[in-house]
């Protein structure tokens, strides 16, 4: 069966009513012609047995691109990358047993931060489940816990259909992965195909959209009401396409807005009005205001342990909430507040905004002059000094401030892993626009940062993509070197290398009284070679007045995949930083309050 370019358009279009010709199609044939409906221009994965059927399927069409990974997880995170930076659905395919259970990690990372994917597993004949056989696991059972839905398909006809719903809610209301379990036999198997459905409708699935207008009119009533107000966005203002409306409302406003790690991009980070990240290593000045407004908005935002620390200590100061979530479970569930708002966050300030216009009330300007005089006061302390000046050793905030410098007016997408870089990438690059910060936020999954990139250089080919890595998470999955090179995907990597797992030797020198245990990397391999043994770039960096040039020299180099090992300071701690089970203003500042 050949499924040409030809055949999109109408596969797309295509419903399941009268007057479409019926074929006989394979089950994993329905399948390729479901992803071609939905417009999926990249699936990655990896074949075994129980998914032969469908990589045949694959093998006669020309208009999606399989990408080979070099491991399951790899596959995930990269499609996950891709959904994060487009904003599409993310699709991935990974064989039964250990093809499973090796993409968990990318689902769960998915699912932590409420990305839309997709993503197909084989599995046994439908006889041979619950039999042991070969490469057999509870796909359904084992990913229950970290998926917004799953499906087992038991018969082809169902397939069509099930792929619609899979799409439908990974996209829709709060998204998240949806897995489509597929077994060997379902895949083979003939089934009647009349055209892939144009509309789905599930009774049980109903996500709010529109928010409750008397709720937002409170929510207007306290918000120019306020004497201290403060708006907290957090990864959901980005899901939900948000970013204009919520600039809107700021700038009318005038009030100060803070983004968490996941909703860096919201709001420009080059405005006044921006306070910086706020939470475990957020600034002075947006952990303060947090504490001491009067009325928080928080919009897609979910009051997390790295947002507001302790909540007891959390509490202890009396403020109004207004709280807008397209997802009811989240509101309330940390932290009470006045007035909920369920709804897309788009829609909600979309209402609240044309609400501002037509109220004769203004904000206090005396009250927030004093708010702004307070806040200024905080950000004159300059929590995020560093010793700019050394020219022994490199420092890591330097990396990321020189990378920024460079590329803030730069076509660029910023992808990190987990650990120190991770927070000084969020602290450093000050990001302007929306989904280009992409980073594992909820599951703090170590490796997602050269698939994530892979992922979104293919999506976006004109665009620089850089990784901010470290030594530790950077060999979680650096076997994708290989895929970079296969696939043309040349990306950049800076790896802010200190011989250390950072985060972990900052936390054993401040709550384990310097005990390192076993967070120092003690055989490292030659990075500049192991880069080029894949067939790509490398470069060692080990003085300070070598970092421009070297991320000069690698930005000339459009079409190689470079990967930059940064010798930096071993000791280099991140600040601020609030300790575990400390509230969001008992801020260690630097070394000094050790």
């Amino acid at each position: 069966m050949e499924i040409s370019k030809a055949e999109i358009a109408s596969a797309a279009a295509a419903s399941s009513g009268a007057g479409n010709p019926t074929q006989e199609l394979m089950g994993a044939e329905v399948l390729v012609k479901a992803l071609q409906a939905e417009g999926v221009r990249y699936v990655w994965g990896y074949p075994g047995g129980a998914v032969l059927y469908i990589y045949d399927a694959f093998y006669k069409q020309d208009t999606i691109q399989h990408v080979l990974v070099r491991h399951e997880q790899a596959a995930v995170h990269a499609a996950d990358g891709y959904a994060r930076a487009t904003g599409d659905v993310g699709v991935a395919l990974v064989t039964s047993g250990p093809g499973l259970t090796n993409a968990v990690t990318g689902i769960a990372t998915a699912y932590m931060d409420s990305i839309p994917m997709v993503i197909i597993s084989g599995q046994v004949p439908t006889a041979a489940i619950g039999l042991d056989a070969f490469q057999e696991c509870d796909t359904v059972g084992i990913t229950r816990p970290i998926v917004k839905h799953n499906f087992l398909v038991k018969d082809p006809k169902d397939l069509a259909m099930t792929m619609k719903k899979a799409f439908h809610i990974a996209r829709s209301g709060r998204p998240g992965p949806v897995v489509v379990d597929v077994p060997k036999d379902v895949s083979f198997k003939k089934t009647p195909y009349a055209g892939y459905p144009d509309k789905v409708e599930m009774r049980s699935y109903n996500p709010v959209r529109k928010g409750h207008g008397g709720q937002i009119r409170k929510a207007l009533q306290l918000l120019l009401a306020a004497k201290r107000p403060y708006i907290y966005t957090g990864g959901g203002v980005l899901l939900g396409n948000a970013t204009n409306e919520l600039r809107t409302l700021v700038d009318m406003l005038g009030y100060p807005v803070t983004n968490t790690l996941m909703g860096l991009g919201a709001y420009p980070a080059s405005d006044r009005k921006f306070l910086g990240m706020l939470g475990m290593h957020g600034t002075i000045e947006a952990n303060n205001a947090m504490q001491n407004c009067d009325v928080l908005l928080a919009v897609g935002a979910r009051f997390d342990d790295r947002v507001i620390g302790n909540p007891k200590h959390f509490a202890q100061n009396e403020r109004k909430i207004i709280h807008v979530d397209i997802d009811p479970s989240s509101i309330s569930k940390r932290v009470k507040v006045d007035i909920p708002i369920v709804g897309d966050v788009k829609d909600v300030l979309t209402e609240l905004i044309s609400m501002i216009r037509e109220s004769t009330t203004k904000p206090d300007a005396g009250a927030l002059a004093d708010w702004w005089k307070t806040i200024e006061a905080w950000r004159s302390r300059d929590c995020l000094k560093y010793d700019r000046g050394n020219k022994d050793v490199i420092k890591p905030q330097y990396v990321v401030e020189t990378l920024w410098n460079m590329t803030k007016d730069a076509d660029a997408y910023i992808t990190s892993d987990v650990g120190q870089h991770q927070m000084w990438a969020a602290q450093y690059y000050r990001f302007d626009e929306p989904r280009r910060w992409i980073n594992s936020g909820g599951l703090g999954t170590m490796g997602v940062g050269i698939p994530y990139a892979m992922g979104i250089k293919l999506a976006k080919p004109d665009s620089e993509v850089f990784t901010i890595t470290g030594e530790g998470s950077v060999q979680m999955c650096i076997q994708e070197l290989s895929t970079c090179l296969q696939y043309n995907t040349p990306i950049k990597i800076c790896s802010l290398n200190n011989r250390y797992l950072g985060m972990v030797r900052q936390w054993q020198e401040i709550e384990y009284s310097g005990r390192y245990s076993h967070s120092y990397m003690d055989a490292l391999p030659n990075f500049v070679k192991l880069a080029e043994a894949y067939g790509h770039v490398g470069m060692l960096i080990e003085r300070p007045q070598d970092v421009e040039p070297a991320l000069r020299e690698a930005r000339k180099l459009k079409d190689r995949t470079v990967f930059m090992d940064f010798r930096t300071d071993p000791t280099e701690n991140v600040f601020p930083m609030v300790k575990a089970g400390m509230g969001i203003t008992e801020m260690l500042m630097g070394s000094e309050d050790l």
